[in-house]
């Protein structure tokens, strides 16, 4: 569904067995991420315990019934490749997320009024890594896909854009605000 979606690494790399709650600090686990349904089914019938089944699982007004039927479907895709390459995909997304956070040391300054970003001459990738670290030092919504990428676009360019609540001031180096508060259409046409 993701690599349909054009998502990049991150995305493709799929769900983490450690991650963090959404919108907060607390640590969720998945410790059975790694597991096949039918080897947790059988599982649960040698305990003598009953597996619940999630109805929205079979319908297929839902992409990823949709997309899974489609996987088995295709006896030319193995499962476990497929696994392997996301495993493979999460090791590269760690790397680079490494990578990006030793760039911000010294190329995301702040200068009390906005945040500077020094993202010339790198690889596209770490470009946006650096974006969403300035974004996060914000504690700001972060960006995906399409606004992500229009608003990298908007930056090279050297143009000025918003998002998530942010001002962003492209050129050589970026500038990163707070966006003024938006007026209301009324009050501009007193």
């Amino acid at each position: 569904m993701r690599l349909n979606r054009g998502s990049g690494v991150r995305g493709l790399a799929g769900m983490r067995p450690k991650s963090v709650v959404p919108g907060s600090r607390l640590p969720l686990v998945r410790p059975l991420l790694g597991w096949r349904r039918s080897e947790l089914e059988q599982l649960c019938s040698e305990a003598g315990i009953g597996a619940v089944a999630d109805p929205s699982n079979a319908d297929p007004q839902f992409e990823r019934v949709r997309i899974r039927q489609a996987l088995t479907e295709a006896p030319w895709l193995d499962p476990a490749a497929l696994a392997h390459s996301a495993a493979h995909l999460a090791c590269a997304d760690e790397a680079l997320a490494w990578m990006a956070e030793g760039l911000a040391l010294a190329r995301v300054t702040d200068d009390a009024d906005a945040l500077q970003v020094d993202a010339y001459g790198l690889p596209l990738e770490l470009q946006r890594r650096l974006l969403l670290i300035a974004f996060a030092r914000f504690h700001a919504a972060e960006p995906r896909g399409a606004e992500l990428s229009r608003a990298l676009e908007c930056l090279t360019r050297g143009e000025i854009t918003t998002l998530s609540g942010l001002k962003l001031e492209g050129g050589r180096k970026w500038r990163i605000t707070k966006a003024p508060p938006r007026t209301r259409r009324a009050d501009n046409l007193r």
